[in-house]
């Protein structure tokens, strides 16, 4: 009996996870089992592994605490004479799986903004201070596109990182908030996969934890001039340097 096709637009998350780690035992032997002969699952595995693992060479190798190994053996030692005395080991925050996919979702994009900084910022002396901001599905929280923007700049950014499709009918609009605004400011429209820069000539200076994301609209953008259609992506800047 084949594999189930997964829909095409979860095939980038599915191949995100696989990389990062974060699928059960179970999903992440179907993924192996496909590999073979599923080309657009492999190629999306190849892209995830193109953005993500070189980013474990830009920190150095940290030693880990003398006590790190022999406190990991006496758990599992303790998990197994659990099993061996049939009785169900107690899981703690350290062995769920909640934690550890939450952990890994925070190190993703961590490791975006990290990327985004390296990536986008000219070679330059350092300058004001930088604000980045990864826009995940309000959702899967998988992310979509980084923005990034420079206090001493009127601009921002917009770099997409995962593939995405819109309907013939509709158009991505980009907006942002600042705390105290009375509501969101249209950036204009945007078109899927590609990068921009938007002037911010007319708003007031960039600011943490501003709002910024992207929706559905008509062809032609919101006809209210406000959001009106499902959020895509979405987040908030945070300072990095």
């Amino acid at each position: 009996m084949s594999a189930p096709t997964v829909p095409p637009e979860n095939l980038d998350e599915l191949a995100g996870e696989y990389v990062l780690g974060t699928l059960s035992g179970a999903r992440r032997q179907e993924v192996n089992a496909r590999l073979p002969h599923d080309a657009a699952l492999r190629a999306a595995v190849d892209r995830w592994e193109a953005r993500l693992l070189p980013l474990t060479s830009l920190t150095e190798p940290v030693e880990p605490s003398p006590g790190l190994w022999p406190r990991i053996a006496k758990t599992l030692d303790r998990q197994h004479a659990a099993r061996q005395a049939g009785q169900p080991a107690r899981p703690g925050w350290w062995d769920s799986l909640f934690f550890w996919r939450g952990a890994a979702a925070s190190g993703l994009a961590a490791a975006l903004v990290l990327a985004g900084t390296l990536a986008l910022r000219p070679a330059q002396t350092p300058g004001p201070v930088q604000y980045m901001v990864v826009l995940v599905a309000p959702q899967s929280q998988t992310p979509g596109w980084v923005v990034q923007a420079s206090a001493g700049q009127r601009e921002v950014q917009l770099v997409p990182i995962a593939a995405m499709q819109v309907p013939a009918d509709r158009a991505l609009e980009f907006w942002t908030k600042a705390d105290g605004w009375a509501g969101p400011v249209s950036l204009g429209l945007i078109k899927p996969g590609e990068p921009v820069r938007i002037a911010l000539d007319k708003l007031p200076p960039l600011e943490a934890n501003q709002l910024f994301e992207l929706t559905l609209e008509p062809p032609n953008g919101s006809p209210t001039g406000k959001p009106t259609g499902p959020i895509q992506f979405i987040g908030r800047a945070v300072k990095v340097m």
